[in-house]
């Protein structure tokens, strides 16, 4: 074995290509890249494969990414087939039953856990920067009132960075710094400010007494109380919530602030693309989705129909099972269907959660969906969670993107120090016409006037 210098990966082998266009062999190394052992071939070692010197070399294709790694990562790592989920190294379970969000965060972006001082400064630094700019509230009272939760969030942290503008100086460690504890202080208080708008309620401060999740959910819920005291149960299930929406490697969002922050753009611009990419329903609506599920299903006692018309194919899907990348239970669906129960005890169980149980238990016990492995995944619960909680449906994806700024931040930063990210530029298939001489099909195209308009 040798290693590779500009990878740090292992040579573990080769692959020997023959090119029957041309009859010639190629030899590809073949990579050990990661500490868990994944193997790789160098896309660009296949560059040298072509049938004359003035091509341009073979490229892979690849739509969505279904088999391209983009870059190395020591921040979180899935096992899909096994169900596993770790942060730098510990796993989900542990961090949701023993740590804090801010905690998490830390651990996400530097790697290691803090130690208490590390940890008290760095609670304080996010405590005392949750305010924002008194103009964010005109900004913010611009919007419609039934304007989208997340249309407004992605606009106000977009627009953080013109007030912030020293925050472009992303090569300085001191402005990444204050740029990251600024996102992760201001998200939540710009989350709140977004929901009292959709409410037409005035706009709560941040107590900087309560804890990041207490300050939260006071800055949602609290009306003329002299000091919001929140129900200690939605403070735990939130914090956990929190923790496991904080990274989950590559996905959409992730690959989004990635590929935006390749370009060295401020990081309130490459994080607002990431809300963006979040914004949509195959990523973070899909609980939103599980609940205009239970509301077609109506009753209790439709769910066996249902359920046959979805092994019938009949148009009906099953939301909120299965994913894309674990072909086994989710590891955080597990520890969220115990703070479901927690949270249903204390909330009551209604139709729509009876309904919710029913699908729960049917797929579980359906031979059809075992063997598809279609068990329920992390937003069929969450969902669920955040409706007992009273939070509308619109809202679930913003309190996605509270948590998972964290990871965002530690992905942007992992990447700007990356010395072999460069911006984010993939090739594609060319399939439109080849060159063709222009002829106009409109006449005498430069002779014809430009109709007059008439101004409203």
């Amino acid at each position: 074995m040798s290693k590779s210098e500009s990878t740090g990966a292992t040579d573990t082998g080769a692959l020997e290509i023959k090119d029957t266009r041309t009859g010639k062999m190629y030899t590809v190394p073949i990579l050990e890249a990661g500490t868990e052992g994944d193997t790789t071939a160098r896309a660009m070692d296949l560059r040298q494969i072509k049938q004359s010197d003035d091509e341009f070399g073979l490229m892979t294709y690849d739509p969505a990414f279904m088999n391209t790694a983009s870059c190395k990562s020591a921040i979180t790592f899935i096992d899909g087939d096994k169900g596993i989920l770790r942060y730098r190294g510990y796993p989900i379970e542990q961090l949701a039953e023993k740590a804090t969000f801010l905690e998490t965060a830390w651990l996400l972006r530097k790697g290691e856990l803090p130690n208490q001082q590390e940890y008290d400064s760095w609670v304080h630094d996010i405590t005392f920067h949750t305010y924002v700019h008194e103009n964010v509230k005109g900004f913010l009272q611009g919007f419609r009132y039934d304007a989208h939760p997340m249309s407004m969030l992605c606009s106000t942290v977009a627009a953080l960075s013109s007030f912030y503008p020293d925050a472009k100086n992303i090569q300085d460690p001191e402005e990444r710094n204050i740029s990251i504890i600024r996102l992760l202080a201001k998200v939540p208080t710009l989350a709140a400010f977004c929901y009292r708008h959709t409410k037409g309620l005035p706009f709560i401060y941040p107590d900087n007494d309560l804890s990041y999740v207490e300050n939260f959910l006071s800055m949602v819920a609290r009306m003329s109380e002299p000091k919001y005291e929140a129900n200690p149960t939605f403070v735990k299930a939130l914090e956990v919530l929190f923790i496991l929406h904080a990274d989950h490697e590559q996905n959409c969002s992730t690959n989004a602030v990635r590929a935006v922050g390749s370009s060295h753009v401020d990081p309130f611009s490459a994080v607002a693309a990431g809300i963006a990419a979040l914004y949509g329903p195959l990523h973070g609506g899909a609980n939103e989705a599980v609940l205009r599920m239970i509301k077609e299903i109506g009753d209790p006692k439709n769910v066996p129909a249902f359920i046959e018309e979805v092994k019938g194919g009949k148009g009906s899907r099953l939301m909120g099972f299965g994913h894309r990348v674990y072909k086994s239970y989710d590891p955080r669906a597990k520890i969220v269907k115990k703070l479901a129960d927690e949270i249903f005890k204390e909330t009551g169980i209604d139709k729509d959660l009876e309904i919710a149980l029913k699908l729960e238990e049917a797929a579980l016990n359906d031979d059809y969906f075992v063997s598809r492995k279609l068990y329920p995944n992390v937003d069929f619960y969450t969902g669920l969670i955040y409706r007992s909680m009273a939070f509308p449906t619109e809202f679930f994806t913003v309190l996605f993107a509270v948590a998972r700024t964290a990871g965002w931040l530690a992905q942007w930063e992992e990447m700007l120090l990356d010395k072999e990210q460069k911006i984010a530029r993939p090739r594609q298939i060319y399939t439109g016409h080849p060159e063709r001489s222009f002829a106009s099909q409109l006449g005498n195209a430069r002779g014809n006037a430009i109709p007059h308009v008439r101004s409203t």
